[in-house]
């Protein structure tokens, strides 16, 4: 499904390529700090991912007009500043609705990660609640650790990558 919905959306994303969601809580600016934090740490090493063969996107409940006002924003006044990934508006919450990071009580959705392979399998799902983030470290590893076990056919323990 996001597949679907990400080909349409932009035609950057090949089907080869591993597709890494990063889902974030509504209202940017009213929301806590982790938010930027967050975002700018992945665009910051998407180059890391790029050089996997992983296309990293960053989607929201917040509207396009959000988006560019934080990207328009510099990093040392609260923004995003120049960014290195995509920024998807999903402002009628329909893909945190269908991966299920959608709070129904709250209208806010919590801190979903998503890792998509190329033949579009959903290999991971993290879901954080709203004060904890993500770590890119850790999602660097398991989309090398799903490309290793997917190339040679066996497990892969904690820590060799």
């Amino acid at each position: 499904m996001l597949f679907y919905f990400s080909i349409h959306w932009t035609c950057n994303i090949n089907l080869i390529l591993y597709l890494f969601l990063l889902y974030n809580n509504k209202r940017f600016i009213f929301s806590t700090f982790v938010c930027p934090t967050e975002i700018i740490a992945f665009s910051d090493r998407a180059n890391e991912f790029a050089a996997i063969n992983c296309q990293l996107i960053a989607a929201s409940c917040d509207s396009h007009f959000s988006h560019l006002a934080w990207v328009n924003t510099p990093r040392n006044e609260g923004g995003l500043g120049k960014m290195q990934i995509p920024l998807l508006a999903d402002k009628s919450a329909a893909i945190a609705k269908d991966y299920q990071v959608y709070n129904e009580a709250t209208g806010i959705p919590y801190r979903g990660l998503f890792i998509i392979d190329d033949k579009g399998n959903l290999r991971q799902i993290t879901i954080n609640d709203l004060p904890v983030g993500r770590s890119v470290d850790e999602t660097l590893r398991l989309v090398q650790a799903f490309q290793y076990t997917d190339e040679h056919g066996e497990g892969m323990p904690i820590n060799k990558f």
